[in-house]
This record gives C-alpha cells, structure tokens and sequence, in this order.
C-alpha cells in the first residue's frame, strides 16, 4: 500500500511567515534606530524599552479580543490589519515629535500585534497535514526573530541615505505591497468565516474559559514562565557579559547574535522532533530544563571563563529559551481542537505578559542584590518548575 505524500502547506506558510516578520520588524525598528531618534527628538534613548512594553501591553488586549474578530471577519483580514496596524505606526512614528506620539504609535500597533499569531494559527491548521504540524507551526515562529534580524540588519544601512523617519517610512511599501497580496486568496481563505458571530461584549473573556483544561493551565503556568526568562536573556545578555566577563560590547553583542541565531534555527528542528519522537509538552519540559542549567551557568559568568565555555551556555540558553514558541503555539492549538483560535490568543496574551512582567522583576532584583548570580539561580528555579509543571505526566492526559 502506497503512502500518500505529505504536501507542506507552502503558500499558508510563507504568507504567515511574512505577515510575522514584517510586523515585528516594524516592532523593533524603533529600539534598533533608538540612538538616531533619541540624538534628533533630543530625548533620553532608554525610553524606547517603553515602546516596546506598551506594544505588547495593548497587544495583550488585541490577542484576546482577535479569536471573535477572526471568526466574523476571517485569519486573512485579521492579518490584513496587523498589517494596516505596522503602518499605521510607521507613520506616526515617522512623523513623531517627542515621547507621546512615539506612545501612540506603539499603543497603535499593539491594536492588532496580539492577533498575529491566532489569525496564522487560524490559517495555517485547516492546510497542515498532522505529521508536520509542529514542524510547520514552528516554522511559522521564525517570523518573530526574523523581523528583528532584518530591523537590525537593514535600518542602520537606510539612515545615512534616508535618515531615521525615512527608514521608517520605506518599510510600509513592502507592507502595503503583502497586504494587497494576501487579499488574492482571500475568498478561499476566509470561507469559514461566519457574519452571526458577535466579537465585541464579553467575548474577550472567552479565552480565559480554556482555562479549566489542566493541561492547558499547566502549559500557560510553564510558558508564562519561559517567555519571561527569554527576554532577560535577550536584555540583560550584552551588559551582564561586559560587566562581569568584560567583554567589549562587539564580543557581548556576537555572543547575544550566536543566541538568536540558535533560537531561530532549533525551533523547526524541535518542531521535527515533536511530530516523530516526543510529545511537544515532553519536549517544552526538556527544554524548561535546559533554560534552568543555561540560567545557572550564566549566572556563574566572571572573567574567568573561557570563550568556548561562555559560547556552550549561550548557545543552550538560545536553543531553549529562544527555541520554544512553536512547540507552545503548536501545542496551544492542538489543546483548544475546535477552539484553537481562542486558545491561541490565549497563549499569545500569556506569552505577552510573561514578557511585561518577569524583566522587570528581574532588573529589581539585581538591582537590590547587587550582582546576577542569585537572580539567575531564582529564573533557573522558575525555569525548573515550569518544566516540572509541563512534563507531570498528568500534563499530557
């Protein structure tokens, strides 16, 4: 008997795909061109971080209200206005003239960042084949680091020609030009659409209804956790690595490269993994494990370390806690079955505010403990615990 071939989902992915990275390429180009915008609106450069945290903060509210939304309007027009949303801040950003319009940029992107990933979601599940799911769900995710990858690799190139506004404003045309494509398979895309349903009122809360699945509690306990231990690695990285190692920032910044790159590469190769050997709450609990001995060791960084040493704990740290999303977003959707679409706005707003909530805490606390070893050995015991929570065989009744 003959074994039909699985077809890979090409055209769901890439249009997913790049919907992701172009929005949050537009996420990240103000914290990139952070130096430029701060030296010409003469205003202090680490407000920037406030950018960010008010895009996510509102993007928590656009992920839950998304799953009625995309249900009435459709994954496609959903991702339209993530689009429209991208440049909708483009423009306000370009046109800024101090804190308070950056703000409204920000909190207008943030209206339709949270729904990028339950419309893709929303989209990608009716044409993935189940022995590839979390290998195409992951692959979905490499949007996320790429459109960072890209803001930092293109924008500083466009400043010296088109200056900081106009490196902002040139990102809308490709932008515009993806929300006009993505409009040719609409019709076919968006036929499960339904005008009956009611996305305002209290249908925001319904979401949080998904909840009463334990194993679904315990997967947004385990990645309220990593996603807030990943983004202290990303933001605390570069200066723990010059003041306790006293690495130049061009060696700290390799190294905070080498641990994108290794998160962007492992999260298909986790997302084959899970589709052949182990379940993804399996593998989120080894990788919770990994994130904990990655915390450890970073938080025994000092001068003493060899450049292999600090290399090896990057790089574990990058698989982990930069490698897991898929598997979580993957797993979010199989947990919700019909209601895959609430269950990943869900997962997005838990993911959202682990990153609001724990870097801070963490900041504070070496901040009052004075140095990063015993914070490090607190995020290694989160860590720990979430990994725990995530692979309790109950977790996978």
């Amino acid at each position: 008997m003959t074994v039909p071939p699985v077809r890979m989902p090409v055209w769901p992915l890439l249009a997913t795909l790049a919907v992701q990275t172009l929005a949050t390429m537009s996420l990240y180009s103000l914290p990139t061109l952070a130096p430029e915008v701060a030296r010409d609106l003469r205003v202090n450069g680490n407000l920037v971080g406030g950018f960010v945290a008010t895009a996510y903060g509102v993007g928590i509210a656009s992920a839950l209200l998304s799953p009625g939304l995309i249900r009435r309007y459709g994954g496609v027009r959903a991702t339209q206005a993530v689009l429209l949303a991208a440049i909708g801040m483009l423009a306000i950003a370009a046109a800024s003239f101090g804190v308070w319009t950056m703000a409204l940029g920000a909190a207008v992107l943030g209206t339709a960042y949270g729904a990028a990933a339950p419309a893709s979601t929303h989209l990608l599940v009716p044409h993935t084949p189940k022995p590839i799911f979390n290998m195409v769900m992951s692959l979905r995710q490499i949007g996320v680091p790429l459109g960072g990858v890209f803001a930092a690799l293109i924008l500083p190139w466009l400043v010296p020609v088109l200056g900081w506004r106009g490196a902002l404003a040139v990102q809308m045309v490709p932008i515009a030009l993806l929300i006009a494509a993505m409009e040719m398979p609409r019709k076919a895309w968006d036929a499960d659409r339904d005008p009956r349903v009611r996305p305002w009122g209290r249908t925001w809360l319904q979401p949080f209804a998904l909840l009463r699945d334990r194993r679904i509690l315990r997967l947004s306990a385990g990645t309220f956790v990593y996603s807030g231990l990943s983004l202290c690695f990303v933001s605390f990285m570069t200066v723990h690595l010059t003041s306790a190692v006293g690495l130049d920032l061009i060696r700290a910044g390799q190294l905070l490269a080498v641990y994108q790159i290794a998160g962007s590469v492992s999260r298909p190769i986790w997302g084959w993994i899970a589709d052949r050997f182990l379940s993804p709450m399996r593998l989120l609990a080894v990788q919770g494990l990994g994130m904990a001995v990655a915390a450890v060791l970073c938080g025994r960084f000092g001068p003493d370390w060899s450049g292999a040493g600090l290399f090896a704990a990057v790089l574990l740290a990058g698989v982990t806690a930069g490698g897991y999303t898929g598997l979580a977003y993957a797993e979010y959707a199989t947990l919700g079955g019909a209601r895959r679409t609430e269950a990943t706005g869900l997962g997005t707003a838990i993911l959202f505010a682990g990153v609001l909530l724990i870097p801070p805490l963490f900041g504070a606390s070496v901040t009052l403990l004075g140095g990063y070893e015993a914070t490090w050995r607190a995020m290694a015991v989160l860590a720990l615990g979430g990994g725990v929570l995530l692979g309790w065989p109950r977790a996978r009744d």
